[in-house]
């Protein structure tokens, strides 16, 4: 389970949020949404230390993470796999050895060892076959496959999507999204989605941490969103559907 209590950030003098206060539960999946420069992504990476708070804490299975020492720290962080955005995969190696690589750094593996859970992994991400083919041979959606692999390779506890979908056309946003759901039930993750793509929170997500006016400013489950009167949640969904619709619609007008 992951805590996070009255924390606060900044950048010199500028204000990102302050006393957020949240709660992620063990196997569920939470999109964190709000606008550009809502400070979502500065939340994300509060969680796993990779930023330190001005104020607050957060808490990985009970333990303050910014009171850990580095070796325990390196630990905690094992805990959890991350899906960059643009996938963040060496382009001069294969896709075998990207996904090889944090088991060959934090492992002391055997190669056979090392080569059926690199196997397993691109075939639960629907690549069994491209583990020769580089990186920079693989369309965009493929290279979000592969950084998945790579991101479930040490059998984490915790996943971390920074924008799944950012930059995906709408049939391989969905191939995401549904890879998205069969991890967290299949290897029962706990999943953090930063996302502000709101057909991509609908279909994944259990609950939702609305950032807004340097805040927590909404958090609850996916039901309650629809149902929410909550001003500025209802306008940020409302323009997101809009968005939605209208590249639906321009898609539709090409053929």
């Amino acid at each position: 389970m992951i805590q996070i209590t009255n924390l606060k950030k900044s950048f010199g003098t500028s204000l990102i949020w302050e006393n957020v206060n949240l709660t992620i539960e063990d196997a569920e999946t939470l999109a964190i949404i709000g606008k550009s420069g809502s400070g979502k992504s500065v939340l994300m990476k509060h969680i796993n230390a990779l930023m330190v708070p001005d104020e607050g804490k957060v808490e990985i299975d009970g333990k303050d993470i910014n009171d850990l020492s580095y070796v325990d720290l390196r630990l905690v962080r094992q805990k959890f796999g991350i899906l960059f955005q643009g996938a963040a995969l060496f382009d001069s190696i294969t896709s075998f050895e990207n996904v090889a690589f944090p088991l060959r750094y934090f492992t002391r593996w055997k190669e056979p060892q090392i080569r059926k859970r690199v196997l397993d992994c691109l075939e639960m991400v629907n690549l069994a076959d491209i583990g020769d083919k580089t990186t920079a041979e693989l369309s965009g959606g493929m290279r979000k496959r592969v950084g998945l692999a790579r991101a479930i390779v040490l059998e984490p506890d915790y996943l971390l999507y920074d924008e799944p979908t950012s930059g995906l056309d709408p049939e391989t946003s969905d191939e995401i999204n549904d890879l998205i759901i069969h991890m967290s039930e299949s290897l029962e993750i706990t999943s953090i989605v930063v996302s502000h793509d709101m057909h991509s929170v609908l279909r994944v997500a259990d609950k939702a941490a609305f950032l807004d006016e340097q805040k927590l400013s909404w958090y609850g489950t996916i039901d309650e969103m629809r149902k929410s009167d909550h001003k500025r949640l209802k306008e940020f969904v409302t323009a997101s559907e809009y968005s939605i619709s209208d590249e639906n619609n321009r898609k539709g007008d090409t053929f």
